[in-house]
């Protein structure tokens, strides 16, 4: 009896200091503001500056009202998560799959949530690099208008470089200070991005608000393909639980208090940064804004070069937070499964492998950004819009027909039908602009 309560402290003490280790666990000293910069940085990417674009697939009624809607819903979803992260008294539910697997059953919850999971985090991490790399160079194209023009993949690999140095930082709260400058960085090109068109507007004349495919089927396909991009702009419920769980709780205070306080001056500024910039953008330009406002705007070209400047900054930070998530299931993977010793050679290989693979796959598919829609609609959708919701359902059990109840299976269908929807758009923009892709170009 005495060994085996040796055997289970031993057991106790392993699983603490793999704990200890690994990225999401190391460290619970994060405060309210973390979580207001760190759910910011993951939720504010560069897909802001293609929501006039997608206002301009949609038109003015729709458009408001799925970018409202899907900010209220998404709040609601998130406000869900935080509530169920400690749901089990006495447990933490660190990682979106720790709550599926609550919800679903060991197995089952795994391989609900880890596909999606993975899905939105990779390809947001690819569309990073190469939004990094475009970015960059478009800042050097305006800064140097008469220099000679090099191509995207260089300017990739030169973005991709830094993250080698970047993802030697161990954990989530290692990162704060990058998280930081990046979600000042959002923030203020977006400012840019609204105030400058708003300027720009008062030259602009006959600006067309029609539907830009002038066939019935195109125009209601590019409405689902809008409805993805859409999705995608909120996407940061994918590492919500692990934000959350860089805070300290107690019976007293429990984590959920500055994590929500956090969370609704996150989307004070989310609001803030969207809505500004789809519907001025949209007003000024009309139909023919770009899929990034900021190539519409073309001049002054320092204030360009500025703002790509600082979209660069903000993927920096963007890319970190949603690595370390995937960091954080290899690595466990790793240890727990298959018994590696928690190590520093260990992380380094696993982190350049990922930055590597990211890095290759954004070289040779630079216009993967084109995926998005798809995307958007086939994985984000659940994970941030119908996904909480099911499993608030099947671990609140809110009375039938009660306001809870309801809301939830309104939202459920509405993720549903976006999810489904959006992708399908995603697939028409896919296949009917396949001929302007090229490999590594």
């Amino acid at each position: 009896m005495v060994n085996d309560n040796i055997k289970n402290d031993e057991i106790t003490a392993e699983e603490k200091a793999i704990d200890d280790w690994l990225p999401i666990t190391a460290e619970r000293s994060a405060t309210w503001y973390h979580s207001a910069f760190h759910n910011v940085t993951a939720m504010v990417g560069a897909a802001v500056l293609s929501l006039p674009y997608a206002l301009s697939e949609v038109g003015w009624g729709p458009g408001i009202a799925i970018l409202v809607l899907s900010w209220i819903i998404t709040l609601y979803t998130l406000w869900q998560m935080v509530e169920m992260h400690e749901i089990i008294p006495g447990k933490r539910l660190d990682r979106y799959h720790e709550l599926g697997q609550v919800a679903f059953g060991e197995k089952l919850g795994l391989w609900i949530v880890v596909p999606q999971q993975l899905t939105v985090e990779v390809s947001t991490c690819i569309v990073y690099m190469v939004t990094g790399g475009k970015s960059l160079k478009k800042f050097q194209e305006s800064a140097v208008p008469n220099s000679k023009p090099i191509r995207t993949t260089y300017f990739i690999l030169i973005f991709g470089s830094c993250h080698f140095i970047l993802s030697l930082l161990p954990n989530l709260n290692s990162i704060s200070g990058v998280s930081l400058a990046a979600a000042f960085m959002s923030l203020s090109y977006s400012m840019i991005a609204w105030i400058a068109s708003l300027k720009k507007g008062i030259y602009q004349e006959n600006v067309d608000y029609s539907y830009r495919d002038k066939t019935t089927s195109g125009s209601v396909l590019n409405f689902f393909s809008a409805m993805g991009d859409v999705a995608f702009a909120f996407a940061g419920h994918n590492v919500v639980l692990e934000i959350q769980a860089t805070i300290p709780s107690t019976p007293e205070q429990p984590s959920k208090k500055p994590m929500w306080k956090g969370v609704k001056v996150a989307y004070f500024i989310v609001a803030l940064s969207y809505f500004p910039v789809a519907l001025v953008g949209y007003f000024i330009f009309g139909n023919s804004v770009d899929g990034n406002i900021l190539i519409t705007l073309e001049k002054p070209n320092w204030l360009i070069a500025l703002a790509n400047l600082l979209v660069v900054f903000h993927v920096i930070g963007g890319y970190q937070i949603y690595a370390m998530s995937v960091f954080d299931m290899i690595e466990t993977y790793l240890v727990k499964q298959k018994k590696f010793r928690p190590s520093t050679p260990l992380r380094i290989a696993v982190r350049f492998t990922y930055v590597v693979i990211t890095m290759f796959i954004g070289m040779a598919i630079p216009f993967f950004g084109g995926l998005l829609g798809f995307f958007g609609g086939l994985a984000l959708s659940p994970t941030s819009y119908f996904l909480p919701c099911i499993i608030w359902l099947v671990l609140v059990k809110p009375r039938r027909f009660s306001i809870s109840w309801l809301m939830n299976w309104t939202f459920v269908v509405l993720g549903v039908v976006l999810m489904m929807l959006a992708a399908t758009g995603g697939l028409y923009t896919l296949i009917a602009s396949y001929k302007t892709y090229k490999f590594f170009s």
